[in-house]
């Protein structure tokens, strides 16, 4: 085949062929055909590629509420919340109770990073954003308090990790589950909320795809102590099949062990649904606000669970940006186009399904996965990789469904590359767009709150950017720096524009008569707290819809919590709230912005 007939093919598959001024790699292009069941004698159409021309026409739910008045809310990393009753990290039983504190502060949402299951046989592996099925939930935030049965961990080492700055995932994996199979062996249903007869009916609603999560997280447990690791890739050969004779073997060997993953599922569920009904009797319109990632680690048990549902041989990324100048490679699986459209959309169906069920409120991380994925052949590096279209009106039409079924708000996350028209398409759906402070610049200035789109949540930062004292010291950069992000010289030009960038900000609040005008607080080393209070009073002023206000930037912790393009660099993921949950609402801090926030986005009947 020759470059033209190669071009053709990938043009008529979706897959781009130029990028950045550069042609794709035609190992590239080769990679993604193939993984698209694409070739000279299976053309798309025959291959089964959706359509990826047709414009959606779906909508999403909005509340009538909701667009007759703008209101506000909290985020936080759950894990970061600190409490007397919680092991050594955040649980559902602080998110409960901390929703009962941000709904008295006149809140109408409480967001989290997302609370995927990840790996318990790798508790190293932390990032919320690369889970092993988005399908479930994560076991380590069940609160131990509440429980059937009661539990009697080691006090020492309960001490330890409750002490610890940052959360001790691998003490905190074997505290906990220790405990969870004793109370699993001597009591784990009682006569109240944790009946037998609910248990039963939970498994039966979970059907085959609770029951091979459970099978999964049982072998990856048991593979890992035998020493091959908990990603099924490095398994033996016959257990790397989720249907081979072997794996059903040990099913049935080890069925109390499955029985024992898939309650643990169901306690996680109650307890998450029990934090969202707190939420609601808190005040909250909207209650939890949930967080999908982008996609699905490659060896974890969704790829296992449910083979062929992602392409095969390349992984997500994306191109080079501000954070990084060689792009990124986030190894993750992309779900298949062709098999995502052969079963009419079931998977992604069930993916926003599992957030809504426990909210009211989900942000789709990465929202142009909807329209299309940067992908990297597995193992070769970003500066490689393209971009691969999506059937976006079917994807939107199952998100619009979902949503509208549950009445629930959908967010999408619109940062970095995103494609002419998506923008315009996701406000036409009543997707929120997603706007954040620090990027609200235009000729050097930052734009006026006045003129922020309504449709939108307005927020000063995220996970993946500083608070606003570390932005004001410029942290941020000095990390990409540090770790090799990005090159002395743009840091430098960087370091340079952030001087700049304070003062523009200040100016920017003097403008809007959050600060006097004879405030001169960009030449402060830090940040002064007027400033953080005039920011958020600026963003309460701006006709988007949603306003959210970043816990960390009120009782901390102040550092970053992730930096992008880093892996154990940082501590990732990994940091602790200093205030605890019983005494934020006396926080002065606190207290003035949310008080601020209440003024000027009061809480209306529905």
């Amino acid at each position: 085949m020759d470059n033209q007939s190669l071009n053709q093919l990938c043009w008529a598959s979706g897959i781009t062929t130029h990028y950045g001024g550069r042609e794709v790699p035609e190992g590239t292009r080769r990679q993604l055909l193939a993984a698209l069941g694409v070739s000279e004698d299976t053309p798309p159409e025959a291959a089964g590629v959706p359509d990826f021309h047709t414009p959606p026409t779906a909508r999403c739910a909005m509340p009538d509420w909701l667009a007759q008045s703008s209101t506000w809310g909290l985020f936080c990393q759950l894990y970061e919340l600190r409490s007397a009753r919680s092991w050594g990290i955040g649980d559902f039983g602080d998110l409960a109770r901390f929703a009962q504190v941000a709904g008295a502060a006149g809140a109408d949402f409480l967001g989290i990073n997302p609370v995927h299951a990840l790996f318990l046989a790798e508790p190293g592996r932390a990032s919320p954003f690369m889970p092993s099925n988005r399908q479930f939930l994560n076991p380590l935030y069940i609160a131990m308090d509440d429980l059937p049965g009661s539990t009697r961990p080691d006090k020492a080492a309960l001490a330890a990790v409750e002490a610890a700055d940052l959360v001790d995932y691998e003490a905190v994996t074997a505290l906990k589950l220790k405990a969870l199979r004793s109370v699993f062996a001597r009591q784990p249903f009682d006569a109240d909320r944790h009946t037998e007869t609910a248990f039963a009916a939970f498994r039966t609603k979970g059907g085959a795809a609770l029951a091979r999560h459970a099978l999964f997280e049982a072998l990856s447990l048991h593979m890992a102590a035998a020493g091959h690791g908990a990603g099924w890739q490095r398994w033996p050969e016959p257990l790397r099949h989720a249907d081979s004779a072997e794996v059903a073997a040990f099913a049935k060997r080890h069925a109390k062990e499955l029985r024992f993953h898939t309650w643990l599922q169901w306690i996680a569920t109650c307890q998450i649904d029990a934090a969202q009904a707190a939420a609601l009797a808190a005040g909250m319109r909207i209650g939890l606000y949930l967080d999908l990632a982008v996609g699905e680690a490659m060896d974890g048990s969704a790829t296992w669970g449910t083979p062929g549902l992602a392409l095969e041989g390349v992984v997500v990324g994306a191109p080079p940006d501000v954070f990084s100048q060689e792009g990124q490679v986030w190894d993750l699986a992309a779900l298949d186009p062709v098999t995502l459209a052969a079963s009419d959309y079931a998977p992604l169906r069930a993916l926003i399904k599992a957030q809504l069920d426990h909210a009211g409120a989900l942000r789709i991380d990465h929202a142009m996965v909807l329209r299309q994925l940067f992908l990297v052949p597995e193992g070769r590096p970003a500066s490689e990789g393209t971009h691969m279209a999506y059937p976006f009106a079917e994807m939107l039409r199952v998100v619009a469904e979902e949503s509208r079924a549950r009445g629930a708000v959908m967010i999408g996350e619109d940062l970095g590359f995103v494609p002419d028209g998506f923008r315009e398409t996701m406000h036409a759906a009543n997707i929120l767009a997603y706007r954040i402070l620090y990027f609200e610049q235009k000729w050097g200035l930052f734009v006026r709150a006045s003129a922020w789109p309504d449709m939108a949540l307005a927020c000063i930062s995220t996970h993946d950017l500083p608070t606003l004292a570390g932005w004001w010291r410029g942290e941020d950069i000095a990390q990409r720096r540090a770790f090799g992000l990005i090159g002395e010289r743009l840091a430098a030009e960087q370091e340079h524009r952030r001087i700049e960038e304070r003062t523009a900000l200040v100016n920017a609040l003097i403008d809007g008569g959050e600060l006097p005008a004879d405030a001169r607080d960009g030449n402060a080393p830090d940040l002064p707290c007027r400033v953080l209070e005039a920011a958020y009073r600026f963003l309460a002023a701006t006709p988007s819809r949603l306003a959210g206000v970043r816990l960390a930037d009120l009782v901390g912790p102040e550092a970053q919590t992730n930096v992008p393009g880093t892996l154990d660099e940082h501590p990732n993921w990994r940091r602790r709230g200093t205030v605890p949950v019983e005494e934020i609402a006396a926080n002065p801090r606190f207290g003035a912005i949310t008080s601020a926030m209440r003024a000027m986005r009061p809480r209306l009947a529905r």
